[in-house]
């Protein structure tokens, strides 16, 4: 048996199986990887193990879910909750966020896998406005967003959360975030790895502390910078 990266146990079939498709890819070439792709991107893949990042899809897109199916939220379900050590708590709906400034720009997408995703564009709304907002308190250390999976969350400090290319993702590819990408609202952080980047965000949650997220607490770096 192998281990994924949160140290859960992975079948011998899963790892010779995605390794085999790895080989297909290596053996085959741009054609099959291109068909691949095509055929597994409409799936939300439930993979705690990163062992699907080992197939050979090109610069494209993968499907993750730590809880499995996740149900869609639409404008009138959605909101945002700012909360936690803050002066001024606040809960955003769809069309708060879509009336604040927008920031937007062209960024790769890099998993810490190893696999990326170039020349994606995005909107919404930098994560320092709404913190600002808020109003952090003098105590506060780091900032935790939260999926409404459930299950899934991700840590940054406060410096971290204001930088520019940290943001409330609305958009991608100049059309609305899809429920598979982590709509209707995500995180997208740019300068570090995808895990950073939470999906179906419902909470920003100030703490006094810088504690591990889903990932982090799985081994994955506290840090997530890309580079360092």
């Amino acid at each position: 048996m192998a281990a994924g990266p949160e140290g859960a146990p992975v079948g011998r079939r899963v790892v010779l199986g995605l390794l085999g498709l790895g080989a297909v890819g290596v053996v085959t070439g741009s054609r099959i990887q291109a068909w691949l792709s095509s055929a597994l991107a409409p799936v939300q893949l439930h993979d705690p193990t990163g062992l699907s990042g080992l197939v050979p899809l090109g610069d494209t897109w993968r499907y993750y879910s730590v809880t499995g199916p996740v149900a869609s939220r639409d404008a009138a379900s959605y909101s945002l909750e700012v909360s936690g050590l803050v002066g001024r708590p606040a809960t955003y709906s769809l069309a708060d966020l879509q009336a604040l400034p927008q920031t937007s720009f062209t960024d790769t997408f890099q998993c810490v896998t190893g696999w990326r995703v170039p020349d994606v564009s995005w909107s919404g709304v930098r994560v320092a406005d709404l913190l600002e907002a808020a109003a952090p308190a003098t105590d506060a250390v780091g900032v935790r967003f939260g999926s409404f999976d459930g299950t899934y969350s991700v840590n940054m400090t406060l410096d971290q959360a204001r930088r520019s290319d940290v943001i409330v993702a609305l958009t991608m590819y100049g059309k609305p975030v899809t429920h598979a990408h982590g709509g209707p609202v995500r995180i997208y952080s740019g300068s570090m790895y995808g895990y950073k980047s939470t999906k179906w965000l419902s909470k920003i949650d100030v703490t006094p502390n810088n504690r591990p997220g889903y990932w982090e607490d799985r081994g994955y770096p506290l840090n997530g910078i890309i580079g360092e």
